[in-house]
């Protein structure tokens, strides 16, 4: 059996709707014999009579009754396929912007959606919300609070959660209180304000020891030297999550509480275009809470998704 092609589902679907061949090729803007003749090929590409006919009537079999609603469900997939593609193809890029995080299956999520950008301008996530606010991105994945993110006019979805943990000096692997812990708060607000209002919160919630640094020691090799000259296990940032650790060093889980750090992806909260909307409910679209909703889990009061936990 040769490949069925479209056109001639199309004159299918107009002869079982008329009834009737001459009407049928009349809407179908073509010849009579023509149709007729594309219809005898459909058949014999199917192996199954689709018309009872005769020289005055016209009627489905059984066969071609029940093909009627499949047919019809084909032709509009194609429909909104071409629709699809011509939107696609005519369509600007959605232009999204991160700190350092982005879910690895980013563009298998959106695929078929929209065409992604992602911004290689990579800036604190207060300036990334800000620039979303500006118009300068379309999306961007941050950390955000839920005053900063109405007074900007955004919206704010969860999209990812890192559980956060300390780094020590040492061979011991075992849990460490908060209140047991250091964290580390830079002079330099324009790179680590997010970062700093997060960890100033952290330490008056739960008594950590709060640790004024002015040399952007908040990852990297000289986040270490510090772990090296603490008395206590520090706390690591996001941008350390996957940083591999010295040997000397060790990583040691946080408890009473958990301590997680909410990646959001803002948007607009009055965004229209078709295109950005889609793409931002496909990015989150079956995320879950990221164990929001587990007990002893620590969150600043201001972090949109808190409710998730209760």
């Amino acid at each position: 059996m040769r490949g069925v092609e479209l056109r001639q589902l199309r004159y299918f679907l107009a002869v079982a709707e008329e009834l009737h061949f001459g009407r049928a090729a009349a809407r179908l803007l073509i010849a009579g014999p023509s149709l007729s003749q594309q219809i005898k090929a459909l058949e014999r590409d199917l192996g199954v009579p689709l018309f009872a006919r005769d020289r005055r009537t016209v009627a489905l079999t059984s066969t071609g009754a029940a093909l009627v609603p499949e047919v019809r469900a084909l032709l509009d997939r194609a429909g909104e396929l071409r629709r699809h593609a011509r939107q696609l193809s005519g369509s600007r890029p959605v232009r999204i912007g991160y700190v350092n995080w982005l879910p690895p299956d980013l563009t298998k999520r959106t695929a078929g959606i929209a065409q992604l950008y992602v911004d290689a301008w990579v800036v604190p996530s207060h300036q990334q919300a800000a620039r979303v606010a500006d118009g300068s991105l379309d999306l961007a994945v941050c950390w955000i609070r839920a005053a900063d993110a109405a007074r900007l006019g955004l919206r704010a979805d969860l999209l990812g959660a890192d559980r956060l943990y300390a780094v020590a000096v040492g061979t011991g692997t075992t849990p460490v209180r908060a209140a047991d812990i250091a964290v580390l708060v830079d002079d330099d607000v324009t790179s680590w304000q997010s970062w700093n209002d997060y960890a100033e919160e952290f330490a008056r919630d739960t008594g950590a020891v709060v640790r004024r640094i002015h040399n952007g020691a908040i990852t990297g090799p000289a986040f270490f030297d510090h772990v090296r000259v603490c008395t206590t296990p520090v706390l690591n940032s996001p941008k350390g999550q996957t940083a591999p650790l010295p040997p000397d060093l060790v990583q040691r889980p946080v408890v009473d509480p958990e301590v997680l750090w909410t990646w959001s992806l803002v948007r607009r909260a009055d965004e229209d275009r078709a295109d950005v909307v889609a793409a931002a409910e496909a990015t989150v679209r079956e995320v879950g809470d990221l164990g929001l909703r587990r007990g002893g889990v620590w969150l600043p009061a201001e972090d949109p998704h808190r409710a998730l936990g209760g």
